[in-house]
């Protein structure tokens, strides 16, 4: 708990002699200051205990007065579950005037995600930075076209400057850290509207991405109502005000048929599109595991013919019996097994395993290359619908269809709750639906 005194500010001395009071708060060597409005004289103060001597005319009631801040200090810090900065405490103290930079409150939520290692998150929700900043910075005088290109063109400088190493998405961090042109207060209920119409006019987004950015202002609302940033009389969100809504589109897996035809094919070994396609199927076979997850596997996650790993995305362990297809695909990489670094498969070799972000960074740039050469195996197999990674989930789905209990398929999936579950598996099941059309139209 940090220490909390009363002091003079001797070095604030106004023209008449009198020195500010200040609440000093102090926590690992980091310290802040709350003035107080009071002055005093310094011969009327008891440096070492914090409190104004009798000979001050009004020492009784300003010392009743400096107790109270100091109580109220301790009290923010009882009732607050968890760790408090002082700077916190002082922006609690000053009260919320909702005036505070919203990006500020964001790099630091950003920043918090990177230390911890939650790369994918922090680089997406920088990405929302940017779209927010683009839409206070628009001018409805120009023409719309000329603002779409200007906005790309932006956004490819800083991909090409990342790829030449000249930027690097902390970067970004760092510039919105001091980005002061957006308040808490600026984002009422009318600004989130035209913040929606924004996305989807200028920036092409389809209603779930703009529902996943929706949901990032509200988390940050959140943060700064709990920190003392913003009354909640002011959060947009309440109510009869902005609702967010989660829309979901069709998702479609393959069927058996398409599984199979994915299965024959006789591709030449070691190539892009060989690895690419038994990385799918070794997916597939996993209930659809993520692919991020099938590309970090290691050999060292295989025991006694079962496979054990934590679900990155969620952070939950699942282990699963090793299905005799799926051990067909390790066979083949079982002579590159020290060759590979320790994983399976050979694209996280050459990375240095203790750096975390240059495993995310590898991991992302072959989840977009797998997905380039998943494009060619569905032309190869005459498959109509969008072959991609995340489709391997989506068809283990499809096929398991309402033959598996969903408590079982809760734990293939490992969804925290069964509820997700049956939301999820409602897009592969049709059978009462189509009977029930079939019994109206086929009379």
């Amino acid at each position: 708990m940090a220490s909390v005194k009363i002091v003079l500010r001797k070095n604030m001395k106004k023209k008449d002699g009198t020195i500010p009071l200040a609440l000093r708060i102090s926590e690992n060597y980091k310290t802040n200051y709350v003035w107080l409005g009071q002055y005093v004289f310094e011969k009327d103060w008891d440096d070492i205990n914090g409190k104004a001597k009798r000979t001050h005319p009004y020492s009784k009631m300003l010392n009743n007065f400096l107790m109270k801040k100091v109580t109220e200090v301790n009290d923010i810090y009882l009732n607050t579950e968890r760790r408090i900065s002082p700077k916190q405490i002082k922006q609690k103290l000053k009260g919320p005037n909702g005036f505070k930079s919203f990006f500020a409150v964001a790099s630091d939520h950003i920043q918090n995600k990177y230390d911890n290692g939650v790369f994918s998150v922090a680089k997406s929700q920088l990405s929302i930075l940017y779209n927010v900043e683009e839409f206070i910075k628009l001018k409805n005088s120009r023409s719309k076209s000329k603002v779409i290109k200007e906005i790309n063109k932006r956004r490819l400088k800083r991909i090409s400057d990342a790829r030449r190493s000249q930027y690097h998405w902390m970067d970004g961090v760092e510039y919105f850290k001091n980005n002061k042109t957006l308040t808490f207060r600026d984002i009422d209920e009318s600004f989130i509207k035209k913040y929606k119409t924004f996305c989807f006019s200028y920036l092409n987004q389809k209603p779930r991405t703009i529902t996943n950015q929706l949901i990032f202002i509200r988390t940050l609302f959140n943060i700064a109502i709990k920190e003392g940033v913003i009354a909640e009389k002011y959060y947009p969100f309440a109510g009869d005000k902005e609702k967010i809504r989660i829309a979901e589109g069709n998702k479609i897996g393959l069927n058996i048929e398409e599984i199979e035809k994915i299965e024959s094919l006789d591709l030449e070994k070691f190539t892009t599109i060989w690895h690419t396609h038994n990385i799918w199927l070794f997916s597939f076979y996993f209930a659809g595991m993520r692919i991020s997850d099938v590309i970090k596997l290691k050999w060292s996650d295989f025991k006694d013919n079962r496979l054990y790993y934590v679900m990155e995305k969620n952070g939950k362990p699942l282990s699963l019996k090793t299905p005799d297809k799926a051990r067909i695909i390790i066979d083949y990489y079982r002579p590159d097994k020290k060759i590979n670094n320790g994983y399976l498969f050979p694209f996280l070799r050459e990375v240095d395993q203790t750096q975390a972000e240059q495993i995310y960074t590898r991991t992302k740039s072959t989840t977009k290359l797998l997905n380039k050469y998943l494009k060619r195996i569905a032309k190869l197999c005459g498959i109509d619908k969008t072959l991609s990674n995340h489709i391997a989930r989506h068809s283990f789905g499809n096929i398991a269809g309402d033959r598996i209990h969903p408590l079982m398929l809760q734990k293939l999936y490992r969804h925290s709750d069964l509820k997700t579950t049956l939301n999820y598996q409602a897009n592969f099941i049709h059978r009462d639906a189509d009977d029930a059309l079939d019994s109206v139209i086929n009379f």
